[in-house]
Parts: structure tokens; sequence; C-alpha cells
């Protein structure tokens, strides 16, 4: 063979053997060798359908859908409570909140409550595999700086502490005063703006930061977006009228939809940046929902709102884009927990997890795949009328209200049809599951307490 034949065939082989390297990392089966990156973005109060891909048909959310379009769509995602604080307590420790004194607190209610910076958690333990740490956005994990985000793992923090401002003063609005609650670390700032704008351009600023450093990065943008009080950006002169954070007499279907428009705009300039980083083959993008939504958001085909262990109140969109991983398009039946992603990004990074916390929750990357994951019961607790609830396959355990239920799920996402005295085997197995998963629970206690006054766990009429 001669010399330009043999370098003929040497290039046919290389490219060929690129062309199958290309093939096998778009459907997962070659992973980059560098650490990923990690963007996690998580809306408030954010209902399961209250996105286009997920349903919404009023309200165009481009960016949003352009995650699924790249990526993949989790239809069977749950947050970790149906409340706010309880869900962030099992992000950051990758456990059931309820092993935490603050993760009973529902919401955080008491103004000396945190995690002892201590427990290792989601930033100190990719931290210590070299990542770079920030968090953007709602911390709610505890006012005092003893245990603020600072003390938890992230080299950067910039949002609020507690678990909502109105958008224009970045104040929490009472009766007694309005109380500011914005932070640059341990700092408290003023900054003028309409916040989920100013939480978009501060996410950003740090994809470019980090991107500078050869180091991967984890960047939570936690939004308040759409968590009330009802603002859109117009709507500035409102903000000196509003006595209340709930601001239960205001907002409008109008108003809500005109705050959707700026979370997906918010998300768009980051991922722009992301882009303009040339990072973005290699990053995990993670957008989902810390609970279900309020009352103007769209849950469709469920039933509940935030405060119910109804699907309503406990399913979330899910959406994951990893270029160098996760195949363009896909779409996951799975099983997923907010718990799950400090396994899953330890997993992707390499990392190990500390062995004095071992997680509840598992790694996502064989779903990343497309593959199914190990078989588990989820479960779940809610002190307002008495919630409680598991899931095993389609099978879902509900007690609320006094009342217990046994449901598919799959077959009837309404959760109409009580299957209890036609699978009693079944609905025994689950409610046993659930009292043997919460005696190792912390307790409740007389200090515990509910969302709001609202009889926030009523059944429909047609219980």
């Amino acid at each position: 063979m001669g010399i330009d034949s043999a370098t003929t065939t040497r290039r046919s082989f290389l490219a060929a053997a690129g062309s199958v390297l290309c093939t096998a990392r778009a459907f997962g089966a070659l992973p980059s060798r560098r650490p990923p990156d990690v963007l996690y973005i998580m809306a408030d109060d954010l209902g399961w359908a209250d996105v286009h891909c997920y349903g919404r048909l009023d309200v165009p959310t481009p960016h949003i859908d352009g995650l699924a379009a790249a990526g993949m769509k989790f239809d069977h995602a749950y947050a970790n409570s149906c409340v706010c604080t309880p869900t962030r307590v099992a992000l950051l420790t990758g456990r059931y909140q309820n092993r935490f004194p603050v993760g009973n607190e529902e919401p955080l209610g008491k103004p000396d409550v945190g995690i002892d910076p201590a427990t290792p958690g989601l930033a100190s333990l990719l931290k210590r595999a070299g990542y770079q740490t920030v968090l953007i956005g709602k911390w709610h994990l505890g006012m005092p700086l003893s245990v603020g985000p600072l003390k938890h793992g992230y080299d950067r923090f910039w949002g609020i502490r507690g678990g909502g401002v109105d958008y224009f003063t970045h104040a929490v609005p009472s009766a007694n005063g309005a109380q500011p609650d914005l932070w640059d670390g341990d700092v408290r700032i003023e900054q003028s703006g309409y916040l989920t704008n100013l939480l978009a351009e501060r996410a950003a600023q740090e994809v470019e930061r980090c991107a500078a450093s050869d180091a991967p990065f984890l960047i939570s943008l936690h939004f308040t977006a759409p968590h009330w009080p009802w603002e859109t950006e117009q709507d500035a002169e409102l903000a000196a009228h509003i006595k209340s954070m709930m601001n239960f007499d205001g907002g409008s279907l109008a108003t809500y939809q005109s705050m959707l428009r700026s979370l997906d705009n918010g998300i768009g300039r980051v991922l722009e940046a992301l882009e303009r980083s040339g990072r973005a083959s290699n990053t995990i993008v993670v957008f989902t929902s810390d609970n279900g939504g309020e009352r103007f958001s769209r849950t469709w085909p469920f039933n509940g709102m935030k405060g119910e262990l109804l699907e309503g109140g406990i399913r979330v969109p899910l959406i994951v884009r990893w270029p160098d991983r996760v195949r363009a398009g896909s779409q996951s039946n799975e099983l997923a927990m907010t718990m799950d992603w400090l396994p899953t990004f330890l997993d992707a990074a390499g990392a190990k997890p500390d062995p004095s916390a071992p997680s509840d929750g598992i790694s996502l990357l064989p779903a990343f795949d497309g593959g199914t994951l190990p078989e588990r019961t989820l479960f779940w607790r809610y002190k307002a009328n008495d919630q409680a609830a598991a899931r095993s396959g389609p099978w879902k355990y509900l007690r609320i209200g006094g009342d217990e239920f046994l449901f598919n799920v799959v077959e009837d996402p309404q959760e109409r049809a009580n299957r209890k005295t036609h699978e009693p085997e079944r609905f025994e197995a689950l409610k046993t599951a659930w009292a043997a998963w919460n005696r190792t629970m912390l307790p409740y206690t007389a200090g515990n307490r509910s969302w709001d006054n609202r009889s926030t766990g009523s059944l429909p009429d047609r219980y």
C-alpha cells in the first residue's frame, strides 16, 4: 500500500470514527470528558401547564419551549412539597425536608430557623468537587446571615432571603411598613427595576463571569415569578398601594399572563448569555417549579393547587437540556422529584456524596439517556388539612381532610375515581408504606404553621 493510499485510509477511518463519536454523544452514549456546567432554573408557584409546551395556549413561552425542543420533557416530575420552603430544603440537601426542623415549617415562620451550615448540601459538595457556585434569586431557608447561602457553599449570592417581595420595591409590604429584602452576598442593597428582569440580568452576568474560568459552574437561578404579589413590568405605581404580600384582592388573568411572558423573556436572556459563552453544549440546563400553581395558574389535566397534595399542588413541569448527552425532543415518563437533583448533579460531575448524609433521591442520569429508573415509592405530607400522599408506579395514596383515596394517576390524572374499595390490598400497602416512612421523619410540633389562614386543603365538590 502506497503512502497516498495509507493516508486516505487513515483519514477515512478518522472521519468515520468522528461520525460515530458524534452520533454516540448525541444519543447519550458518551459523556463529555469535562465535568458539565449546571444552570438550574426554578420558577416560584408555577403551575404544571403554565408554559406553552405543557398546555398553556394563551401565553407564548418560546424560550422555555425551546429548551424542551432541544432537550427532554418530563411528564411525571414532582416537587418535594406543595409549598416552597420544604421543597428548597430538599433541593439543598437531597433529602426529604421532614428530616430537618426548617423543612417542617410550612411556611417558614420562625425568624431564627435555618439549616446547620455543617450539613452537606448541593452547593458545598459541588464546590468541594471544584465547581464555582452561585445562587441568584430566592433563598427562603432562613433569614439569619449565619445560615444564609454563603454559609452553605455558595461563592456568590444575589437575591432575596425571604419568601417573596414586591417586584419594584424589593421589600415585603405589610400594614406595619415595608421590610427591604434585596441582598448582594450578606449586604443589603437597593436597586431599581422589575425583579424578574434584575434576576435575569444578574444571572446572565454570572454566566459570563463563570465562563471566563476553566472551572465548571453551578448557577442556581430561583425566580420569584409568578409568585404574588401580582404585578407586571408596567405596574410600578401599584407597588405603593399593596399592603399585603399575599395580595389576594389583587391580580388578574391578564396580569398573570404578563408575568409569565416576563419570566420567559428573562430565561431567554440568560440562555443567550450561555450561548455566547461557548459552554452551552456541556451545560445541564434544568427548568422546573418549586410547587404547584396559585389561583391564576393552569394545572390541567390535574386538580388542586399550591397547598394541596392533589396532583395540581405537587406535579411540576420539568425540562432538561444537555446537548452533549440528552437527545433533543425527547420525553420521559420516569418519576422525578426535587431531592433527586443533588445525586444527579454529583453523578454528572463524577463527585462523591457525603456518607454522613445519604440522599433520599436518586440520580436521573439513566433517564437522561432514555432509560428507566429504579422502582421506588415517593412520599409527601402537609399539615394543613392533615394531608398525606404516596406514589408508586401509577398508583397514588392520598389522605386529605379526613378522607382517604387510591388513584391511578396515569389513567385518571384528575383524581376522580377512588379505587380504594376496588383495590384494597394495594390501598393498604401504600398506606402502610407511608406510615412507615413517616415514622422515620421528624414529628410535627405545636409551633408548625399551615401555609396561610385559608382552608388550603378543602376538596372539590365532587368529593
